[in-house]
């Protein structure tokens, strides 16, 4: 499979047909982030968007779809790490880094195969978007700031900070307390 894009997955030696577009795979990593949704119900929105046609046997179905959203690779682990990217908060540093590589409006093309996206999205250099990566990853870990990257993070905090995400309950109670404290 040296230079093919897989289109479909094999699962109990039936290949069934998948959406490949990047946008398709954006919009599963949009409701595994959506605090509202629960586990098997994000798992529901990934099998219905990603394949054509539902398989029968969902435990296949969902490992496969995993190496697809992966790139092609299996982990045996699941790393939980801090955060330090937001797919819907970064989307405007992502693209304009992502388009940079691939010398174009990545979001003007009708399709772009999720690995080539992914392709490009590895090869980000100098920028932007690594200057905020890398200032997260050294908050994470409680590392000391350069003097730039302080300088930087004080005048975009709001660009570096990963925005808390609340259920609508919480939100709500947030709101009630706050009108308390008025």
């Amino acid at each position: 499979m040296i230079g093919k894009l897989p289109t479909t997955l094999d699962i109990d030696g039936k290949e069934y047909k998948i959406r490949t577009d990047y946008r398709i795979v954006l919009t599963i990593f949009e409701a595994f982030n959506d605090i509202e949704l629960k586990d098997n119900e994000k798992i529901y929105v990934m099998l219905e968007l990603l394949y054509e046609e539902k398989p029968d046997n969902l435990e296949e179905a969902i490992k496969q779809a995993n190496w697809f959203l992966d790139g092609g690779k299996q982990y045996e682990e699941f790393n939980k790490t801090k955060k330090v990217m937001d797919w819907e908060q970064d989307e405007s540093i992502i693209f304009s880094a992502v388009n940079k590589v691939a010398g174009y409006e990545t979001r003007s093309k009708e399709y772009i195969h999720w690995w080539t996206f992914l392709g490009y999205f590895s090869e980000i250099g100098e920028g932007l978007f690594s200057t905020v990566i890398n200032i997260r990853q050294k908050k994470n870990r409680g590392k000391k700031l350069e003097k730039y990257e302080q300088e930087f993070y004080k005048n975009n905090k709001q660009l570096i900070d990963l925005k808390q995400k609340y259920t609508t309950e919480e939100q709500n109670e947030i709101d009630r307390l706050n009108e308390i404290l008025k």
